[in-house]
């Protein structure tokens, strides 16, 4: 999907009001992931089916889009699974929600609007103070997923979490000596369709120190 909405539009200064995590899940002890632009939450769903023994956030920008995924929670009456509309690089400003963070045990960031213009890169959802937010919060060891399908893209995210000395690349075989499960067991809808059309697909995972 590639239908980009401004994030740096007024509309996204005010932040959806988010429950604690008690009031979220049935089990919130559960390690945690977030998923930073879940769309309509296919990925998601797949996942907190495949693996039911983590609980599951999603963060995505376009409001339909998460009103979708609500009414599709709402039938399926997931334990484990929660979505809410807004820009993350707002959302967690708020000191409240800062505490989710610290809860969050992996991020992934998958196929992400790229923004091609160079004046437009500040659009994109991966920034250097979100990158930095993170590494003040997230617990050593958890982990953060980047996916796309465009180079530039890939070569941007990257750069940007690798300069934060906090974090460091790992491949897919170390994460065997760590206890987690692989979100990249499923793929989004986005990726099943660039591999349908077998263009390439760039990918790292990085672990914070």
């Amino acid at each position: 999907m590639r239908q980009h909405v401004n994030p740096l539009s007024k509309h996204f200064s005010e932040n959806e009001t988010i429950p604690t995590l008690s009031e979220i899940f049935e089990d919130p002890k559960l390690p945690l992931h977030l998923d930073i632009g879940s769309a309509a939450g296919d990925f998601l769903f797949q996942l907190a089916l495949e693996n039911n023994s983590w609980n599951y956030f999603g963060i995505e920008i376009r409001e339909r889009l998460v009103i979708k995924a609500k009414a599709r929670l709402k039938e399926k009456k997931m334990k484990n699974l929660y979505f809410s509309f807004g820009n993350a690089n707002n959302i967690f400003n708020d000191s409240d929600l800062q505490s989710l963070v610290s809860c969050v045990e992996s991020i992934s960031f998958n196929f992400p609007d790229p923004w091609f213009k160079k004046k437009h890169y500040k659009r994109r959802v991966i920034q250097p103070d979100l990158i930095n937010l993170f590494s003040d919060l997230m617990k050593k060891g958890s982990l953060i997923f980047i996916k796309t399908d465009v180079k530039e893209l890939f070569d941007y995210m990257d750069l940007v979490i690798s300069s934060n000395f906090n974090f460091q690349k790992i491949n897919n075989t170390n994460l065997i000596s760590i206890k987690f499960f692989n979100p990249n067991k499923i793929q989004t809808n986005r990726e099943k369709y660039v591999k349908d059309k077998e263009h390439c697909i760039y990918e790292s995972i990085f672990v914070k120190i």
